[in-house]
């Protein structure tokens, strides 16, 4: 029972063959921002009853969605307040958002709810101000639709002018390159071809239990990959759920990009079994064997322009500079690889302890050749004949 990180010293001293007779699972993790995240919340009925679906509910002043029944709701990681939500000692950051709602209910703490409703016969009531927290609702889980991306793009700057993205603040000129990545950490780097990992997979989610769900949106498998099948761009994704009650601050961490909005860090861990020498390989690659797409954030990506500046190991972004058309560029690390390590370690100990066993999928992810693809948003007119 080693962490991925382990593993690589296990295989280099054995070799793939003799790491796969000795390791019989290798744990991973990452800790990183996650926008397509979010929480579902059954508040139960009060008197006399309110129907909040279809009216406006609001947490800590955050605005969650309420377009289901009476009293479920849902807080999305990137919801902001409806008034002007930036923080006037650091302008252009915002001081709180969704993310923020979600770290302050798993670290127990109250949160004020204010909802309001066009009343009905059975559901009178119009308005209700209160204060919920994980003791006083009945259901509280994570539903995460997209989390730990498959690898992803190194996000450089060719203007002339500081922009602000979800991937952090770019320097113009390419001064600086942000990555968001563990690496060779990651889930799906050590399992790149979902042999292991798919739905119903028992997970670590946010310092607790959780489930891979389905394929996270934008779930990209035939994503360019080297001849290894390992890929070197943007490419899995996974949906995941997990009961929010036994989850803690520690590992789901509400966020503001200055000039973006906010957004929610989590933290996500999956045991890989070894089941042969091809898991021994996959899950012993190091940062020198893993690759990502050096990509323009001020005029390419917002045009959609696919198109690549060239491509980096994660070795040498973690080395603290990176070299892109012979220009020495410094890197900046949007995740956190120390807590990806100390979720790694965390779950691996949970399996010697016995207190979180492994599962086999229920279903496959959609793998290469599956002929998924990633359609566009375009302008369209309707004809209407």
């Amino acid at each position: 029972m080693v962490t991925a990180e382990e593993m690589i010293g296990i295989t280099r001293e054995k070799g793939t063959k003799k790491a796969a007779e000795y390791v019989d699972v290798v744990t991973t993790g990452t800790f990183g921002p996650m926008c397509s995240s979010g929480m579902f919340l059954n508040l139960g009925h009060s008197k006399p009853r309110i129907k909040i679906g279809g009216g406006r509910c609001y947490l800590n002043d955050v605005p969650a969605y309420t377009g289901l029944a009476a009293v479920d709701i849902y807080i999305g990681a990137t919801a902001i307040p409806d008034d002007d939500p930036r923080n006037t000692v650091y302008p252009g950051a915002f001081k709180y958002g969704g993310g923020h709602v979600i770290e302050d209910f798993v670290s127990g703490k109250n949160l004020n709810l204010v909802a309001f409703a066009h009343g009905t016969d059975c559901y009178p009531r119009k308005k209700i101000e209160t204060f919920i927290n994980k003791t006083n609702v009945n259901e509280a889980y994570l539903y995460n639709p997209r989390n730990s991306y498959q690898n992803y793009n190194v996000a450089v700057n060719l203007t002339n002018r500081v922009i602000h993205t979800y991937m952090g603040v770019l320097k113009p000129n390419m001064h600086s390159a942000n990555y968001c990545s563990a690496g060779q950490l990651s889930p799906l780097f050590n399992d790149p071809l979902y042999r292991t990992i798919g739905i119903g997979t028992r997970i670590f989610l946010g310092g607790g239990t959780g489930y891979v769900a389905w394929n996270g949106t934008q779930h990209n498998p035939d994503a360019l990959r080297g001849p290894d099948g390992i890929p070197r761009a943007g490419a899995g994704t996974l949906a995941v759920i997990g009961d929010a009650k036994h989850m803690n601050g520690n590992f789901l961490k509400g966020a503001s990009f200055i000039g973006y909005g906010a957004t929610l860090f989590v933290g996500l861990g999956i045991p890989i079994p070894i089941l042969d020498e091809e898991m021994a390989y996959y899950t012993s690659r190091s940062d020198d064997d893993l690759w990502a797409q050096v990509v323009d954030y001020g005029n390419d990506y917002p045009d959609r322009v696919s198109k690549s500046l060239g491509e980096v190991t994660y070795g040498q972004l973690k080395s603290g500079t990176i070299t892109i058309n012979g220009k020495e560029v410094p890197t900046f690390p949007i995740s956190s690889y120390s807590k990806a390590v100390e979720i790694a370690t965390l779950l691996k100990n949970w399996i010697i302890d016995g207190t979180f066993l492994l599962t086999n999928p229920v279903q496959p992810l959609p793998g290469v050749g599956s002929g998924i693809k990633l359609n566009t948003l375009e302008e369209r007119i309707l004809d209407i004949i």
